[in-house]
């Protein structure tokens, strides 16, 4: 059998057709979707890129695994210290590796492991082929290295191709000739409207509309697609459009990888098919435009969609995961042996039968931007904020993400006995995991302690209060949350 695992970054599943979006920016991957499992409720446990896809290689937490930042000690996975042997248990345990213990010759093209310092990423590949531009490169420069790769090696048997494309990722960077194929298209959700768009202009913090370069309004020359600022509504519709064009793009890139193999004569029932993304992206939602700093819905919402031989067909399934479920559900499917390392719970079940498997909430934490941990459970999600990175963000929110998936109505004020019920959904969590952990400190609180998140540390604060005074938002208001001394 061969596999191909596609690794999209920043594709949250709602702009995806296979899980109802309006435009057409996937066909090829609904229909992969329609011919194998699709999991509605899937999420990154720890967003954004490095936590995630440490999560997903280790099957463990990031407050187990140590990686839950983009800097400081909490970007690193913790030392396994004086029980290591001459392999580490992550080098016997991890994903890929798996594929190899089952006879596999597994191969990857990707930048993410140079872009982050994560080298652990290519434990478990026999080949890894790094086009060498950290995630900035778009998949005209990947596909080449693809094409090869499958003009040499697609005819052969029991091999793994992980793709990794990153042209949903800020920033948004189609290749110049190419044009806006959404420009006459209008959005599937037009939920932005004046008043909305008004309140977001005030809004105070990094990725605003005003800031949409993280701290202020610069263009980059290199990417001069991708705005500094919005404002109108018609450069809202055009940055989303921007996005949509990256993910359609993806698309592209993998239904030629499909023809390809079709060509070499690959039968479907010999072919197996994972596309997932590592985070999502926030689109105005929680006043943020064009990245993936919260853990909230949109973040950290992800596709899961398997077509495995011999298994479910066309199916759904409702319950919740996350990713550190798919190593154990590897394991499973290749008959490899499960570690009791991982903390993620095997679906196989559910691709074999459709039998749901999943928990009953999920928890979510955020701490390259901010710090956040989150419970998604029923319908809702219960946000909790320890720093919020230069957002005025309430400490505790709470929204119902069925009726109001963009998170505009936060209604912990009102609902004191669902913020109850999130916050000990998050409790009961950290207590199972602290107590499980060897190591005795939650990494969320190491990055608290280091100056706060990379992407956002408290040393950024004083330069950003003068922003904003120069545009005409509340400086004070902004000083006395961060506790600073500006004037």
């Amino acid at each position: 059998m061969k596999i191909l695992f596609f690794d999209l970054d920043t594709v949250r599943a709602d702009h995806l057709g296979c899980y109802g979006y309006g435009r057409a920016t996937s066909p090829n991957i609904d229909e992969i979707a329609g011919s194998g499992v699709r999991f509605d409720n899937y999420y990154c446990p720890n967003a954004p890129c490095l936590p995630s896809r440490a999560s997903l290689v280790s099957g463990q937490y990031g407050i187990i695994n140590g990686v839950v930042g983009h800097g400081g000690t909490a970007a690193d996975m913790r030392l396994e210290g004086a029980g290591r042997g001459f392999h580490s248990a992550f080098s016997r345990n991890n994903l890929f590796l798996q594929f190899r213990k089952a006879g596999y010759h597994t191969a990857s093209v990707s930048t993410f492991a140079e872009r982050h310092s994560a080298w652990w990423f290519y434990a478990g590949f026999n080949e890894c082929y790094n086009v060498g531009k950290g995630g900035l490169e778009s998949a005209e420069e990947v596909m080449p290295v693809v094409r090869k790769w499958l003009n040499d090696h697609g005819r052969e048997d029991n091999w793994l191709l992980h793709v990794n494309l990153w042209d949903a990722h800020t920033p948004y960077r189609m290749p110049p000739e190419r044009e806006n194929i959404f420009a006459d298209e209008p959005l599937s959700d037009d939920w932005i409207d004046e008043e909305v768009f008004r309140n977001h202009r005030n809004h105070i913090g990094p990725h605003s509309v005003r800031e949409i370069a993280m701290w202020d309004d610069r263009v980059n020359p290199n990417y001069p697609r991708h705005p500094g600022k919005l404002e109108n509504l018609a450069q809202v519709k055009n940055f989303i459009d921007l996005y949509d064009c990256g993910i359609r793009y993806m698309d592209e890139c993998i239904g030629e990888i499909l023809q390809i193999l079709k060509a070499q004569g690959t039968a479907p029932d010999d072919l197996a098919v994972i596309v997932t993304s590592d985070h999502g992206e926030n689109m105005g939602e929680l006043g943020i435009y064009g990245e993936h700093a919260t853990a909230d819905q949109p973040t950290c919402r992800i596709p899961m969609i398997i077509r495995w031989p011999g298994m479910q067909s066309g199916i759904v399934s409702r319950s919740f995961h996350t990713n550190v479920d798919l190593l154990p559900t590897v394991c499973d499917l290749l008959g490899t042996g499960k570690s009791p390392l991982y903390d993620g719970e095997s679906y196989c079940e559910t691709l074999k039968n459709g039998t749901e498997t999943g928990a009953d909430s999920v928890v979510l934490t955020q701490c390259a931007h901010v710090l956040q941990r989150s419970a998604r459970f029923d319908r809702y999600l219960y946000i909790r904020t320890v720093y919020g990175g230069g957002h005025m963000f309430d400490e505790e929110m709470l929204f119902d993400v069925k009726n109001d998936p963009h998170e505009q109505v936060n209604l912990a004020p009102e609902r004191p006995d669902l913020v109850d019920k999130g916050a000990r959904i998050v409790y009961n969590w950290q207590n199972k995991y602290m107590e499980k952990s060897p190591y005795q400190v939650d990494p969320m609180w190491t990055v608290l302690r280091e100056g706060g998140p990379e992407h956002a540390p408290r040393a950024q604060l004083e330069k950003y209060a003068e922003r904003l005074e120069a545009t005409g938002r509340d400086r004070k208001a902004y000083e006395e949350r961060y506790h600073l001394n500006g004037k």
